[in-house]
């Protein structure tokens, strides 16, 4: 079970001064959840290296058994330290692909040609396409072989509307990810906001927030298993 995990290079959070990235724990459970159930992992980013972790995200109340895994695993943080680049990758090479959140994807990952064409690439062959909270955005400019929105007619969750005002971003960011992805004709849905909730369509596995990220990989791992 070979899985490929892009993750976010984008560090600004909008014009606000303030630094984002990829949410630790929407990393690091599914890694763990992935890599416990035998999984070969790898890791790429679209600059390669480090990519940024928001630093909310290390903040005490945000911290859980992964997390705290992760800060005890000198193997994992130097592994993450020198991610490859997202273009030097193929889907041909992996059994599944997994997009951790955090407001970093919404700049470069929603946008990013080599993301786009991997994703793509990886539903054409009949390959899981997984993504959790912020990280639905991957999806939006995806499109299928007759070159409708991937994600046209398709349930999807992501971060919602009322999670983002609620943590005072919904200014900040470049768009609403709820909103475009009802505007690319997804089925968007969500559950109680900070409460796990899980979709799957098919290929598509994405979940609503942090609290989601193991069921996402959990999910994953049985398509691969059926």
């Amino acid at each position: 079970m070979k899985i490929l995990f892009v993750l976010t290079s984008h560090d600004e959070l909008g014009a606000t001064g303030e630094k984002t990235g990829f949410w630790l724990e929407e990393f690091a459970a599914p890694y763990y959840r992935f890599l416990d159930a035998g999984a070969d992992i790898t890791l790429v980013s679209p600059a390669g290296g480090q990519p940024p972790v928001d630093p909310k995200s290390q903040l005490p109340d945000f911290q859980t058994d992964a997390t705290r895994r992760f800060e005890q695993d000198p193997e994992l943080q130097a592994k993450l330290s020198k991610t490859d680049k997202l273009a030097t990758v193929t889907a041909d090479d992996f059994d599944a692909v997994f997009y951790p959140g955090g407001h970093g994807p919404l700049w470069d990952l929603s946008n990013d040609p080599d993301s786009i064409s991997l994703i793509e690439h990886f539903y054409q062959q009949g390959k899981p396409v997984s993504a959790v909270c912020h990280a639905p955005a991957v999806l939006l400019k995806a499109t299928n072989q007759k070159g409708e929105p991937l994600i046209q007619d398709k349930e999807i969750t992501g971060f919602s509307n009322s999670e983002e005002v609620a943590v005072q971003l919904e200014n900040v960011v470049p768009f609403s990810l709820e909103d475009e992805l009802k505007k690319q004709g997804a089925k968007y849905s969500c559950g109680p906001d900070w409460n796990s909730y899980l979709i799957q369509d098919k290929l598509l596995i994405t979940g609503q927030n942090p609290a989601s990220s193991e069921a996402v990989a959990d999910a994953v791992v049985a398509l691969l298993k059926q």
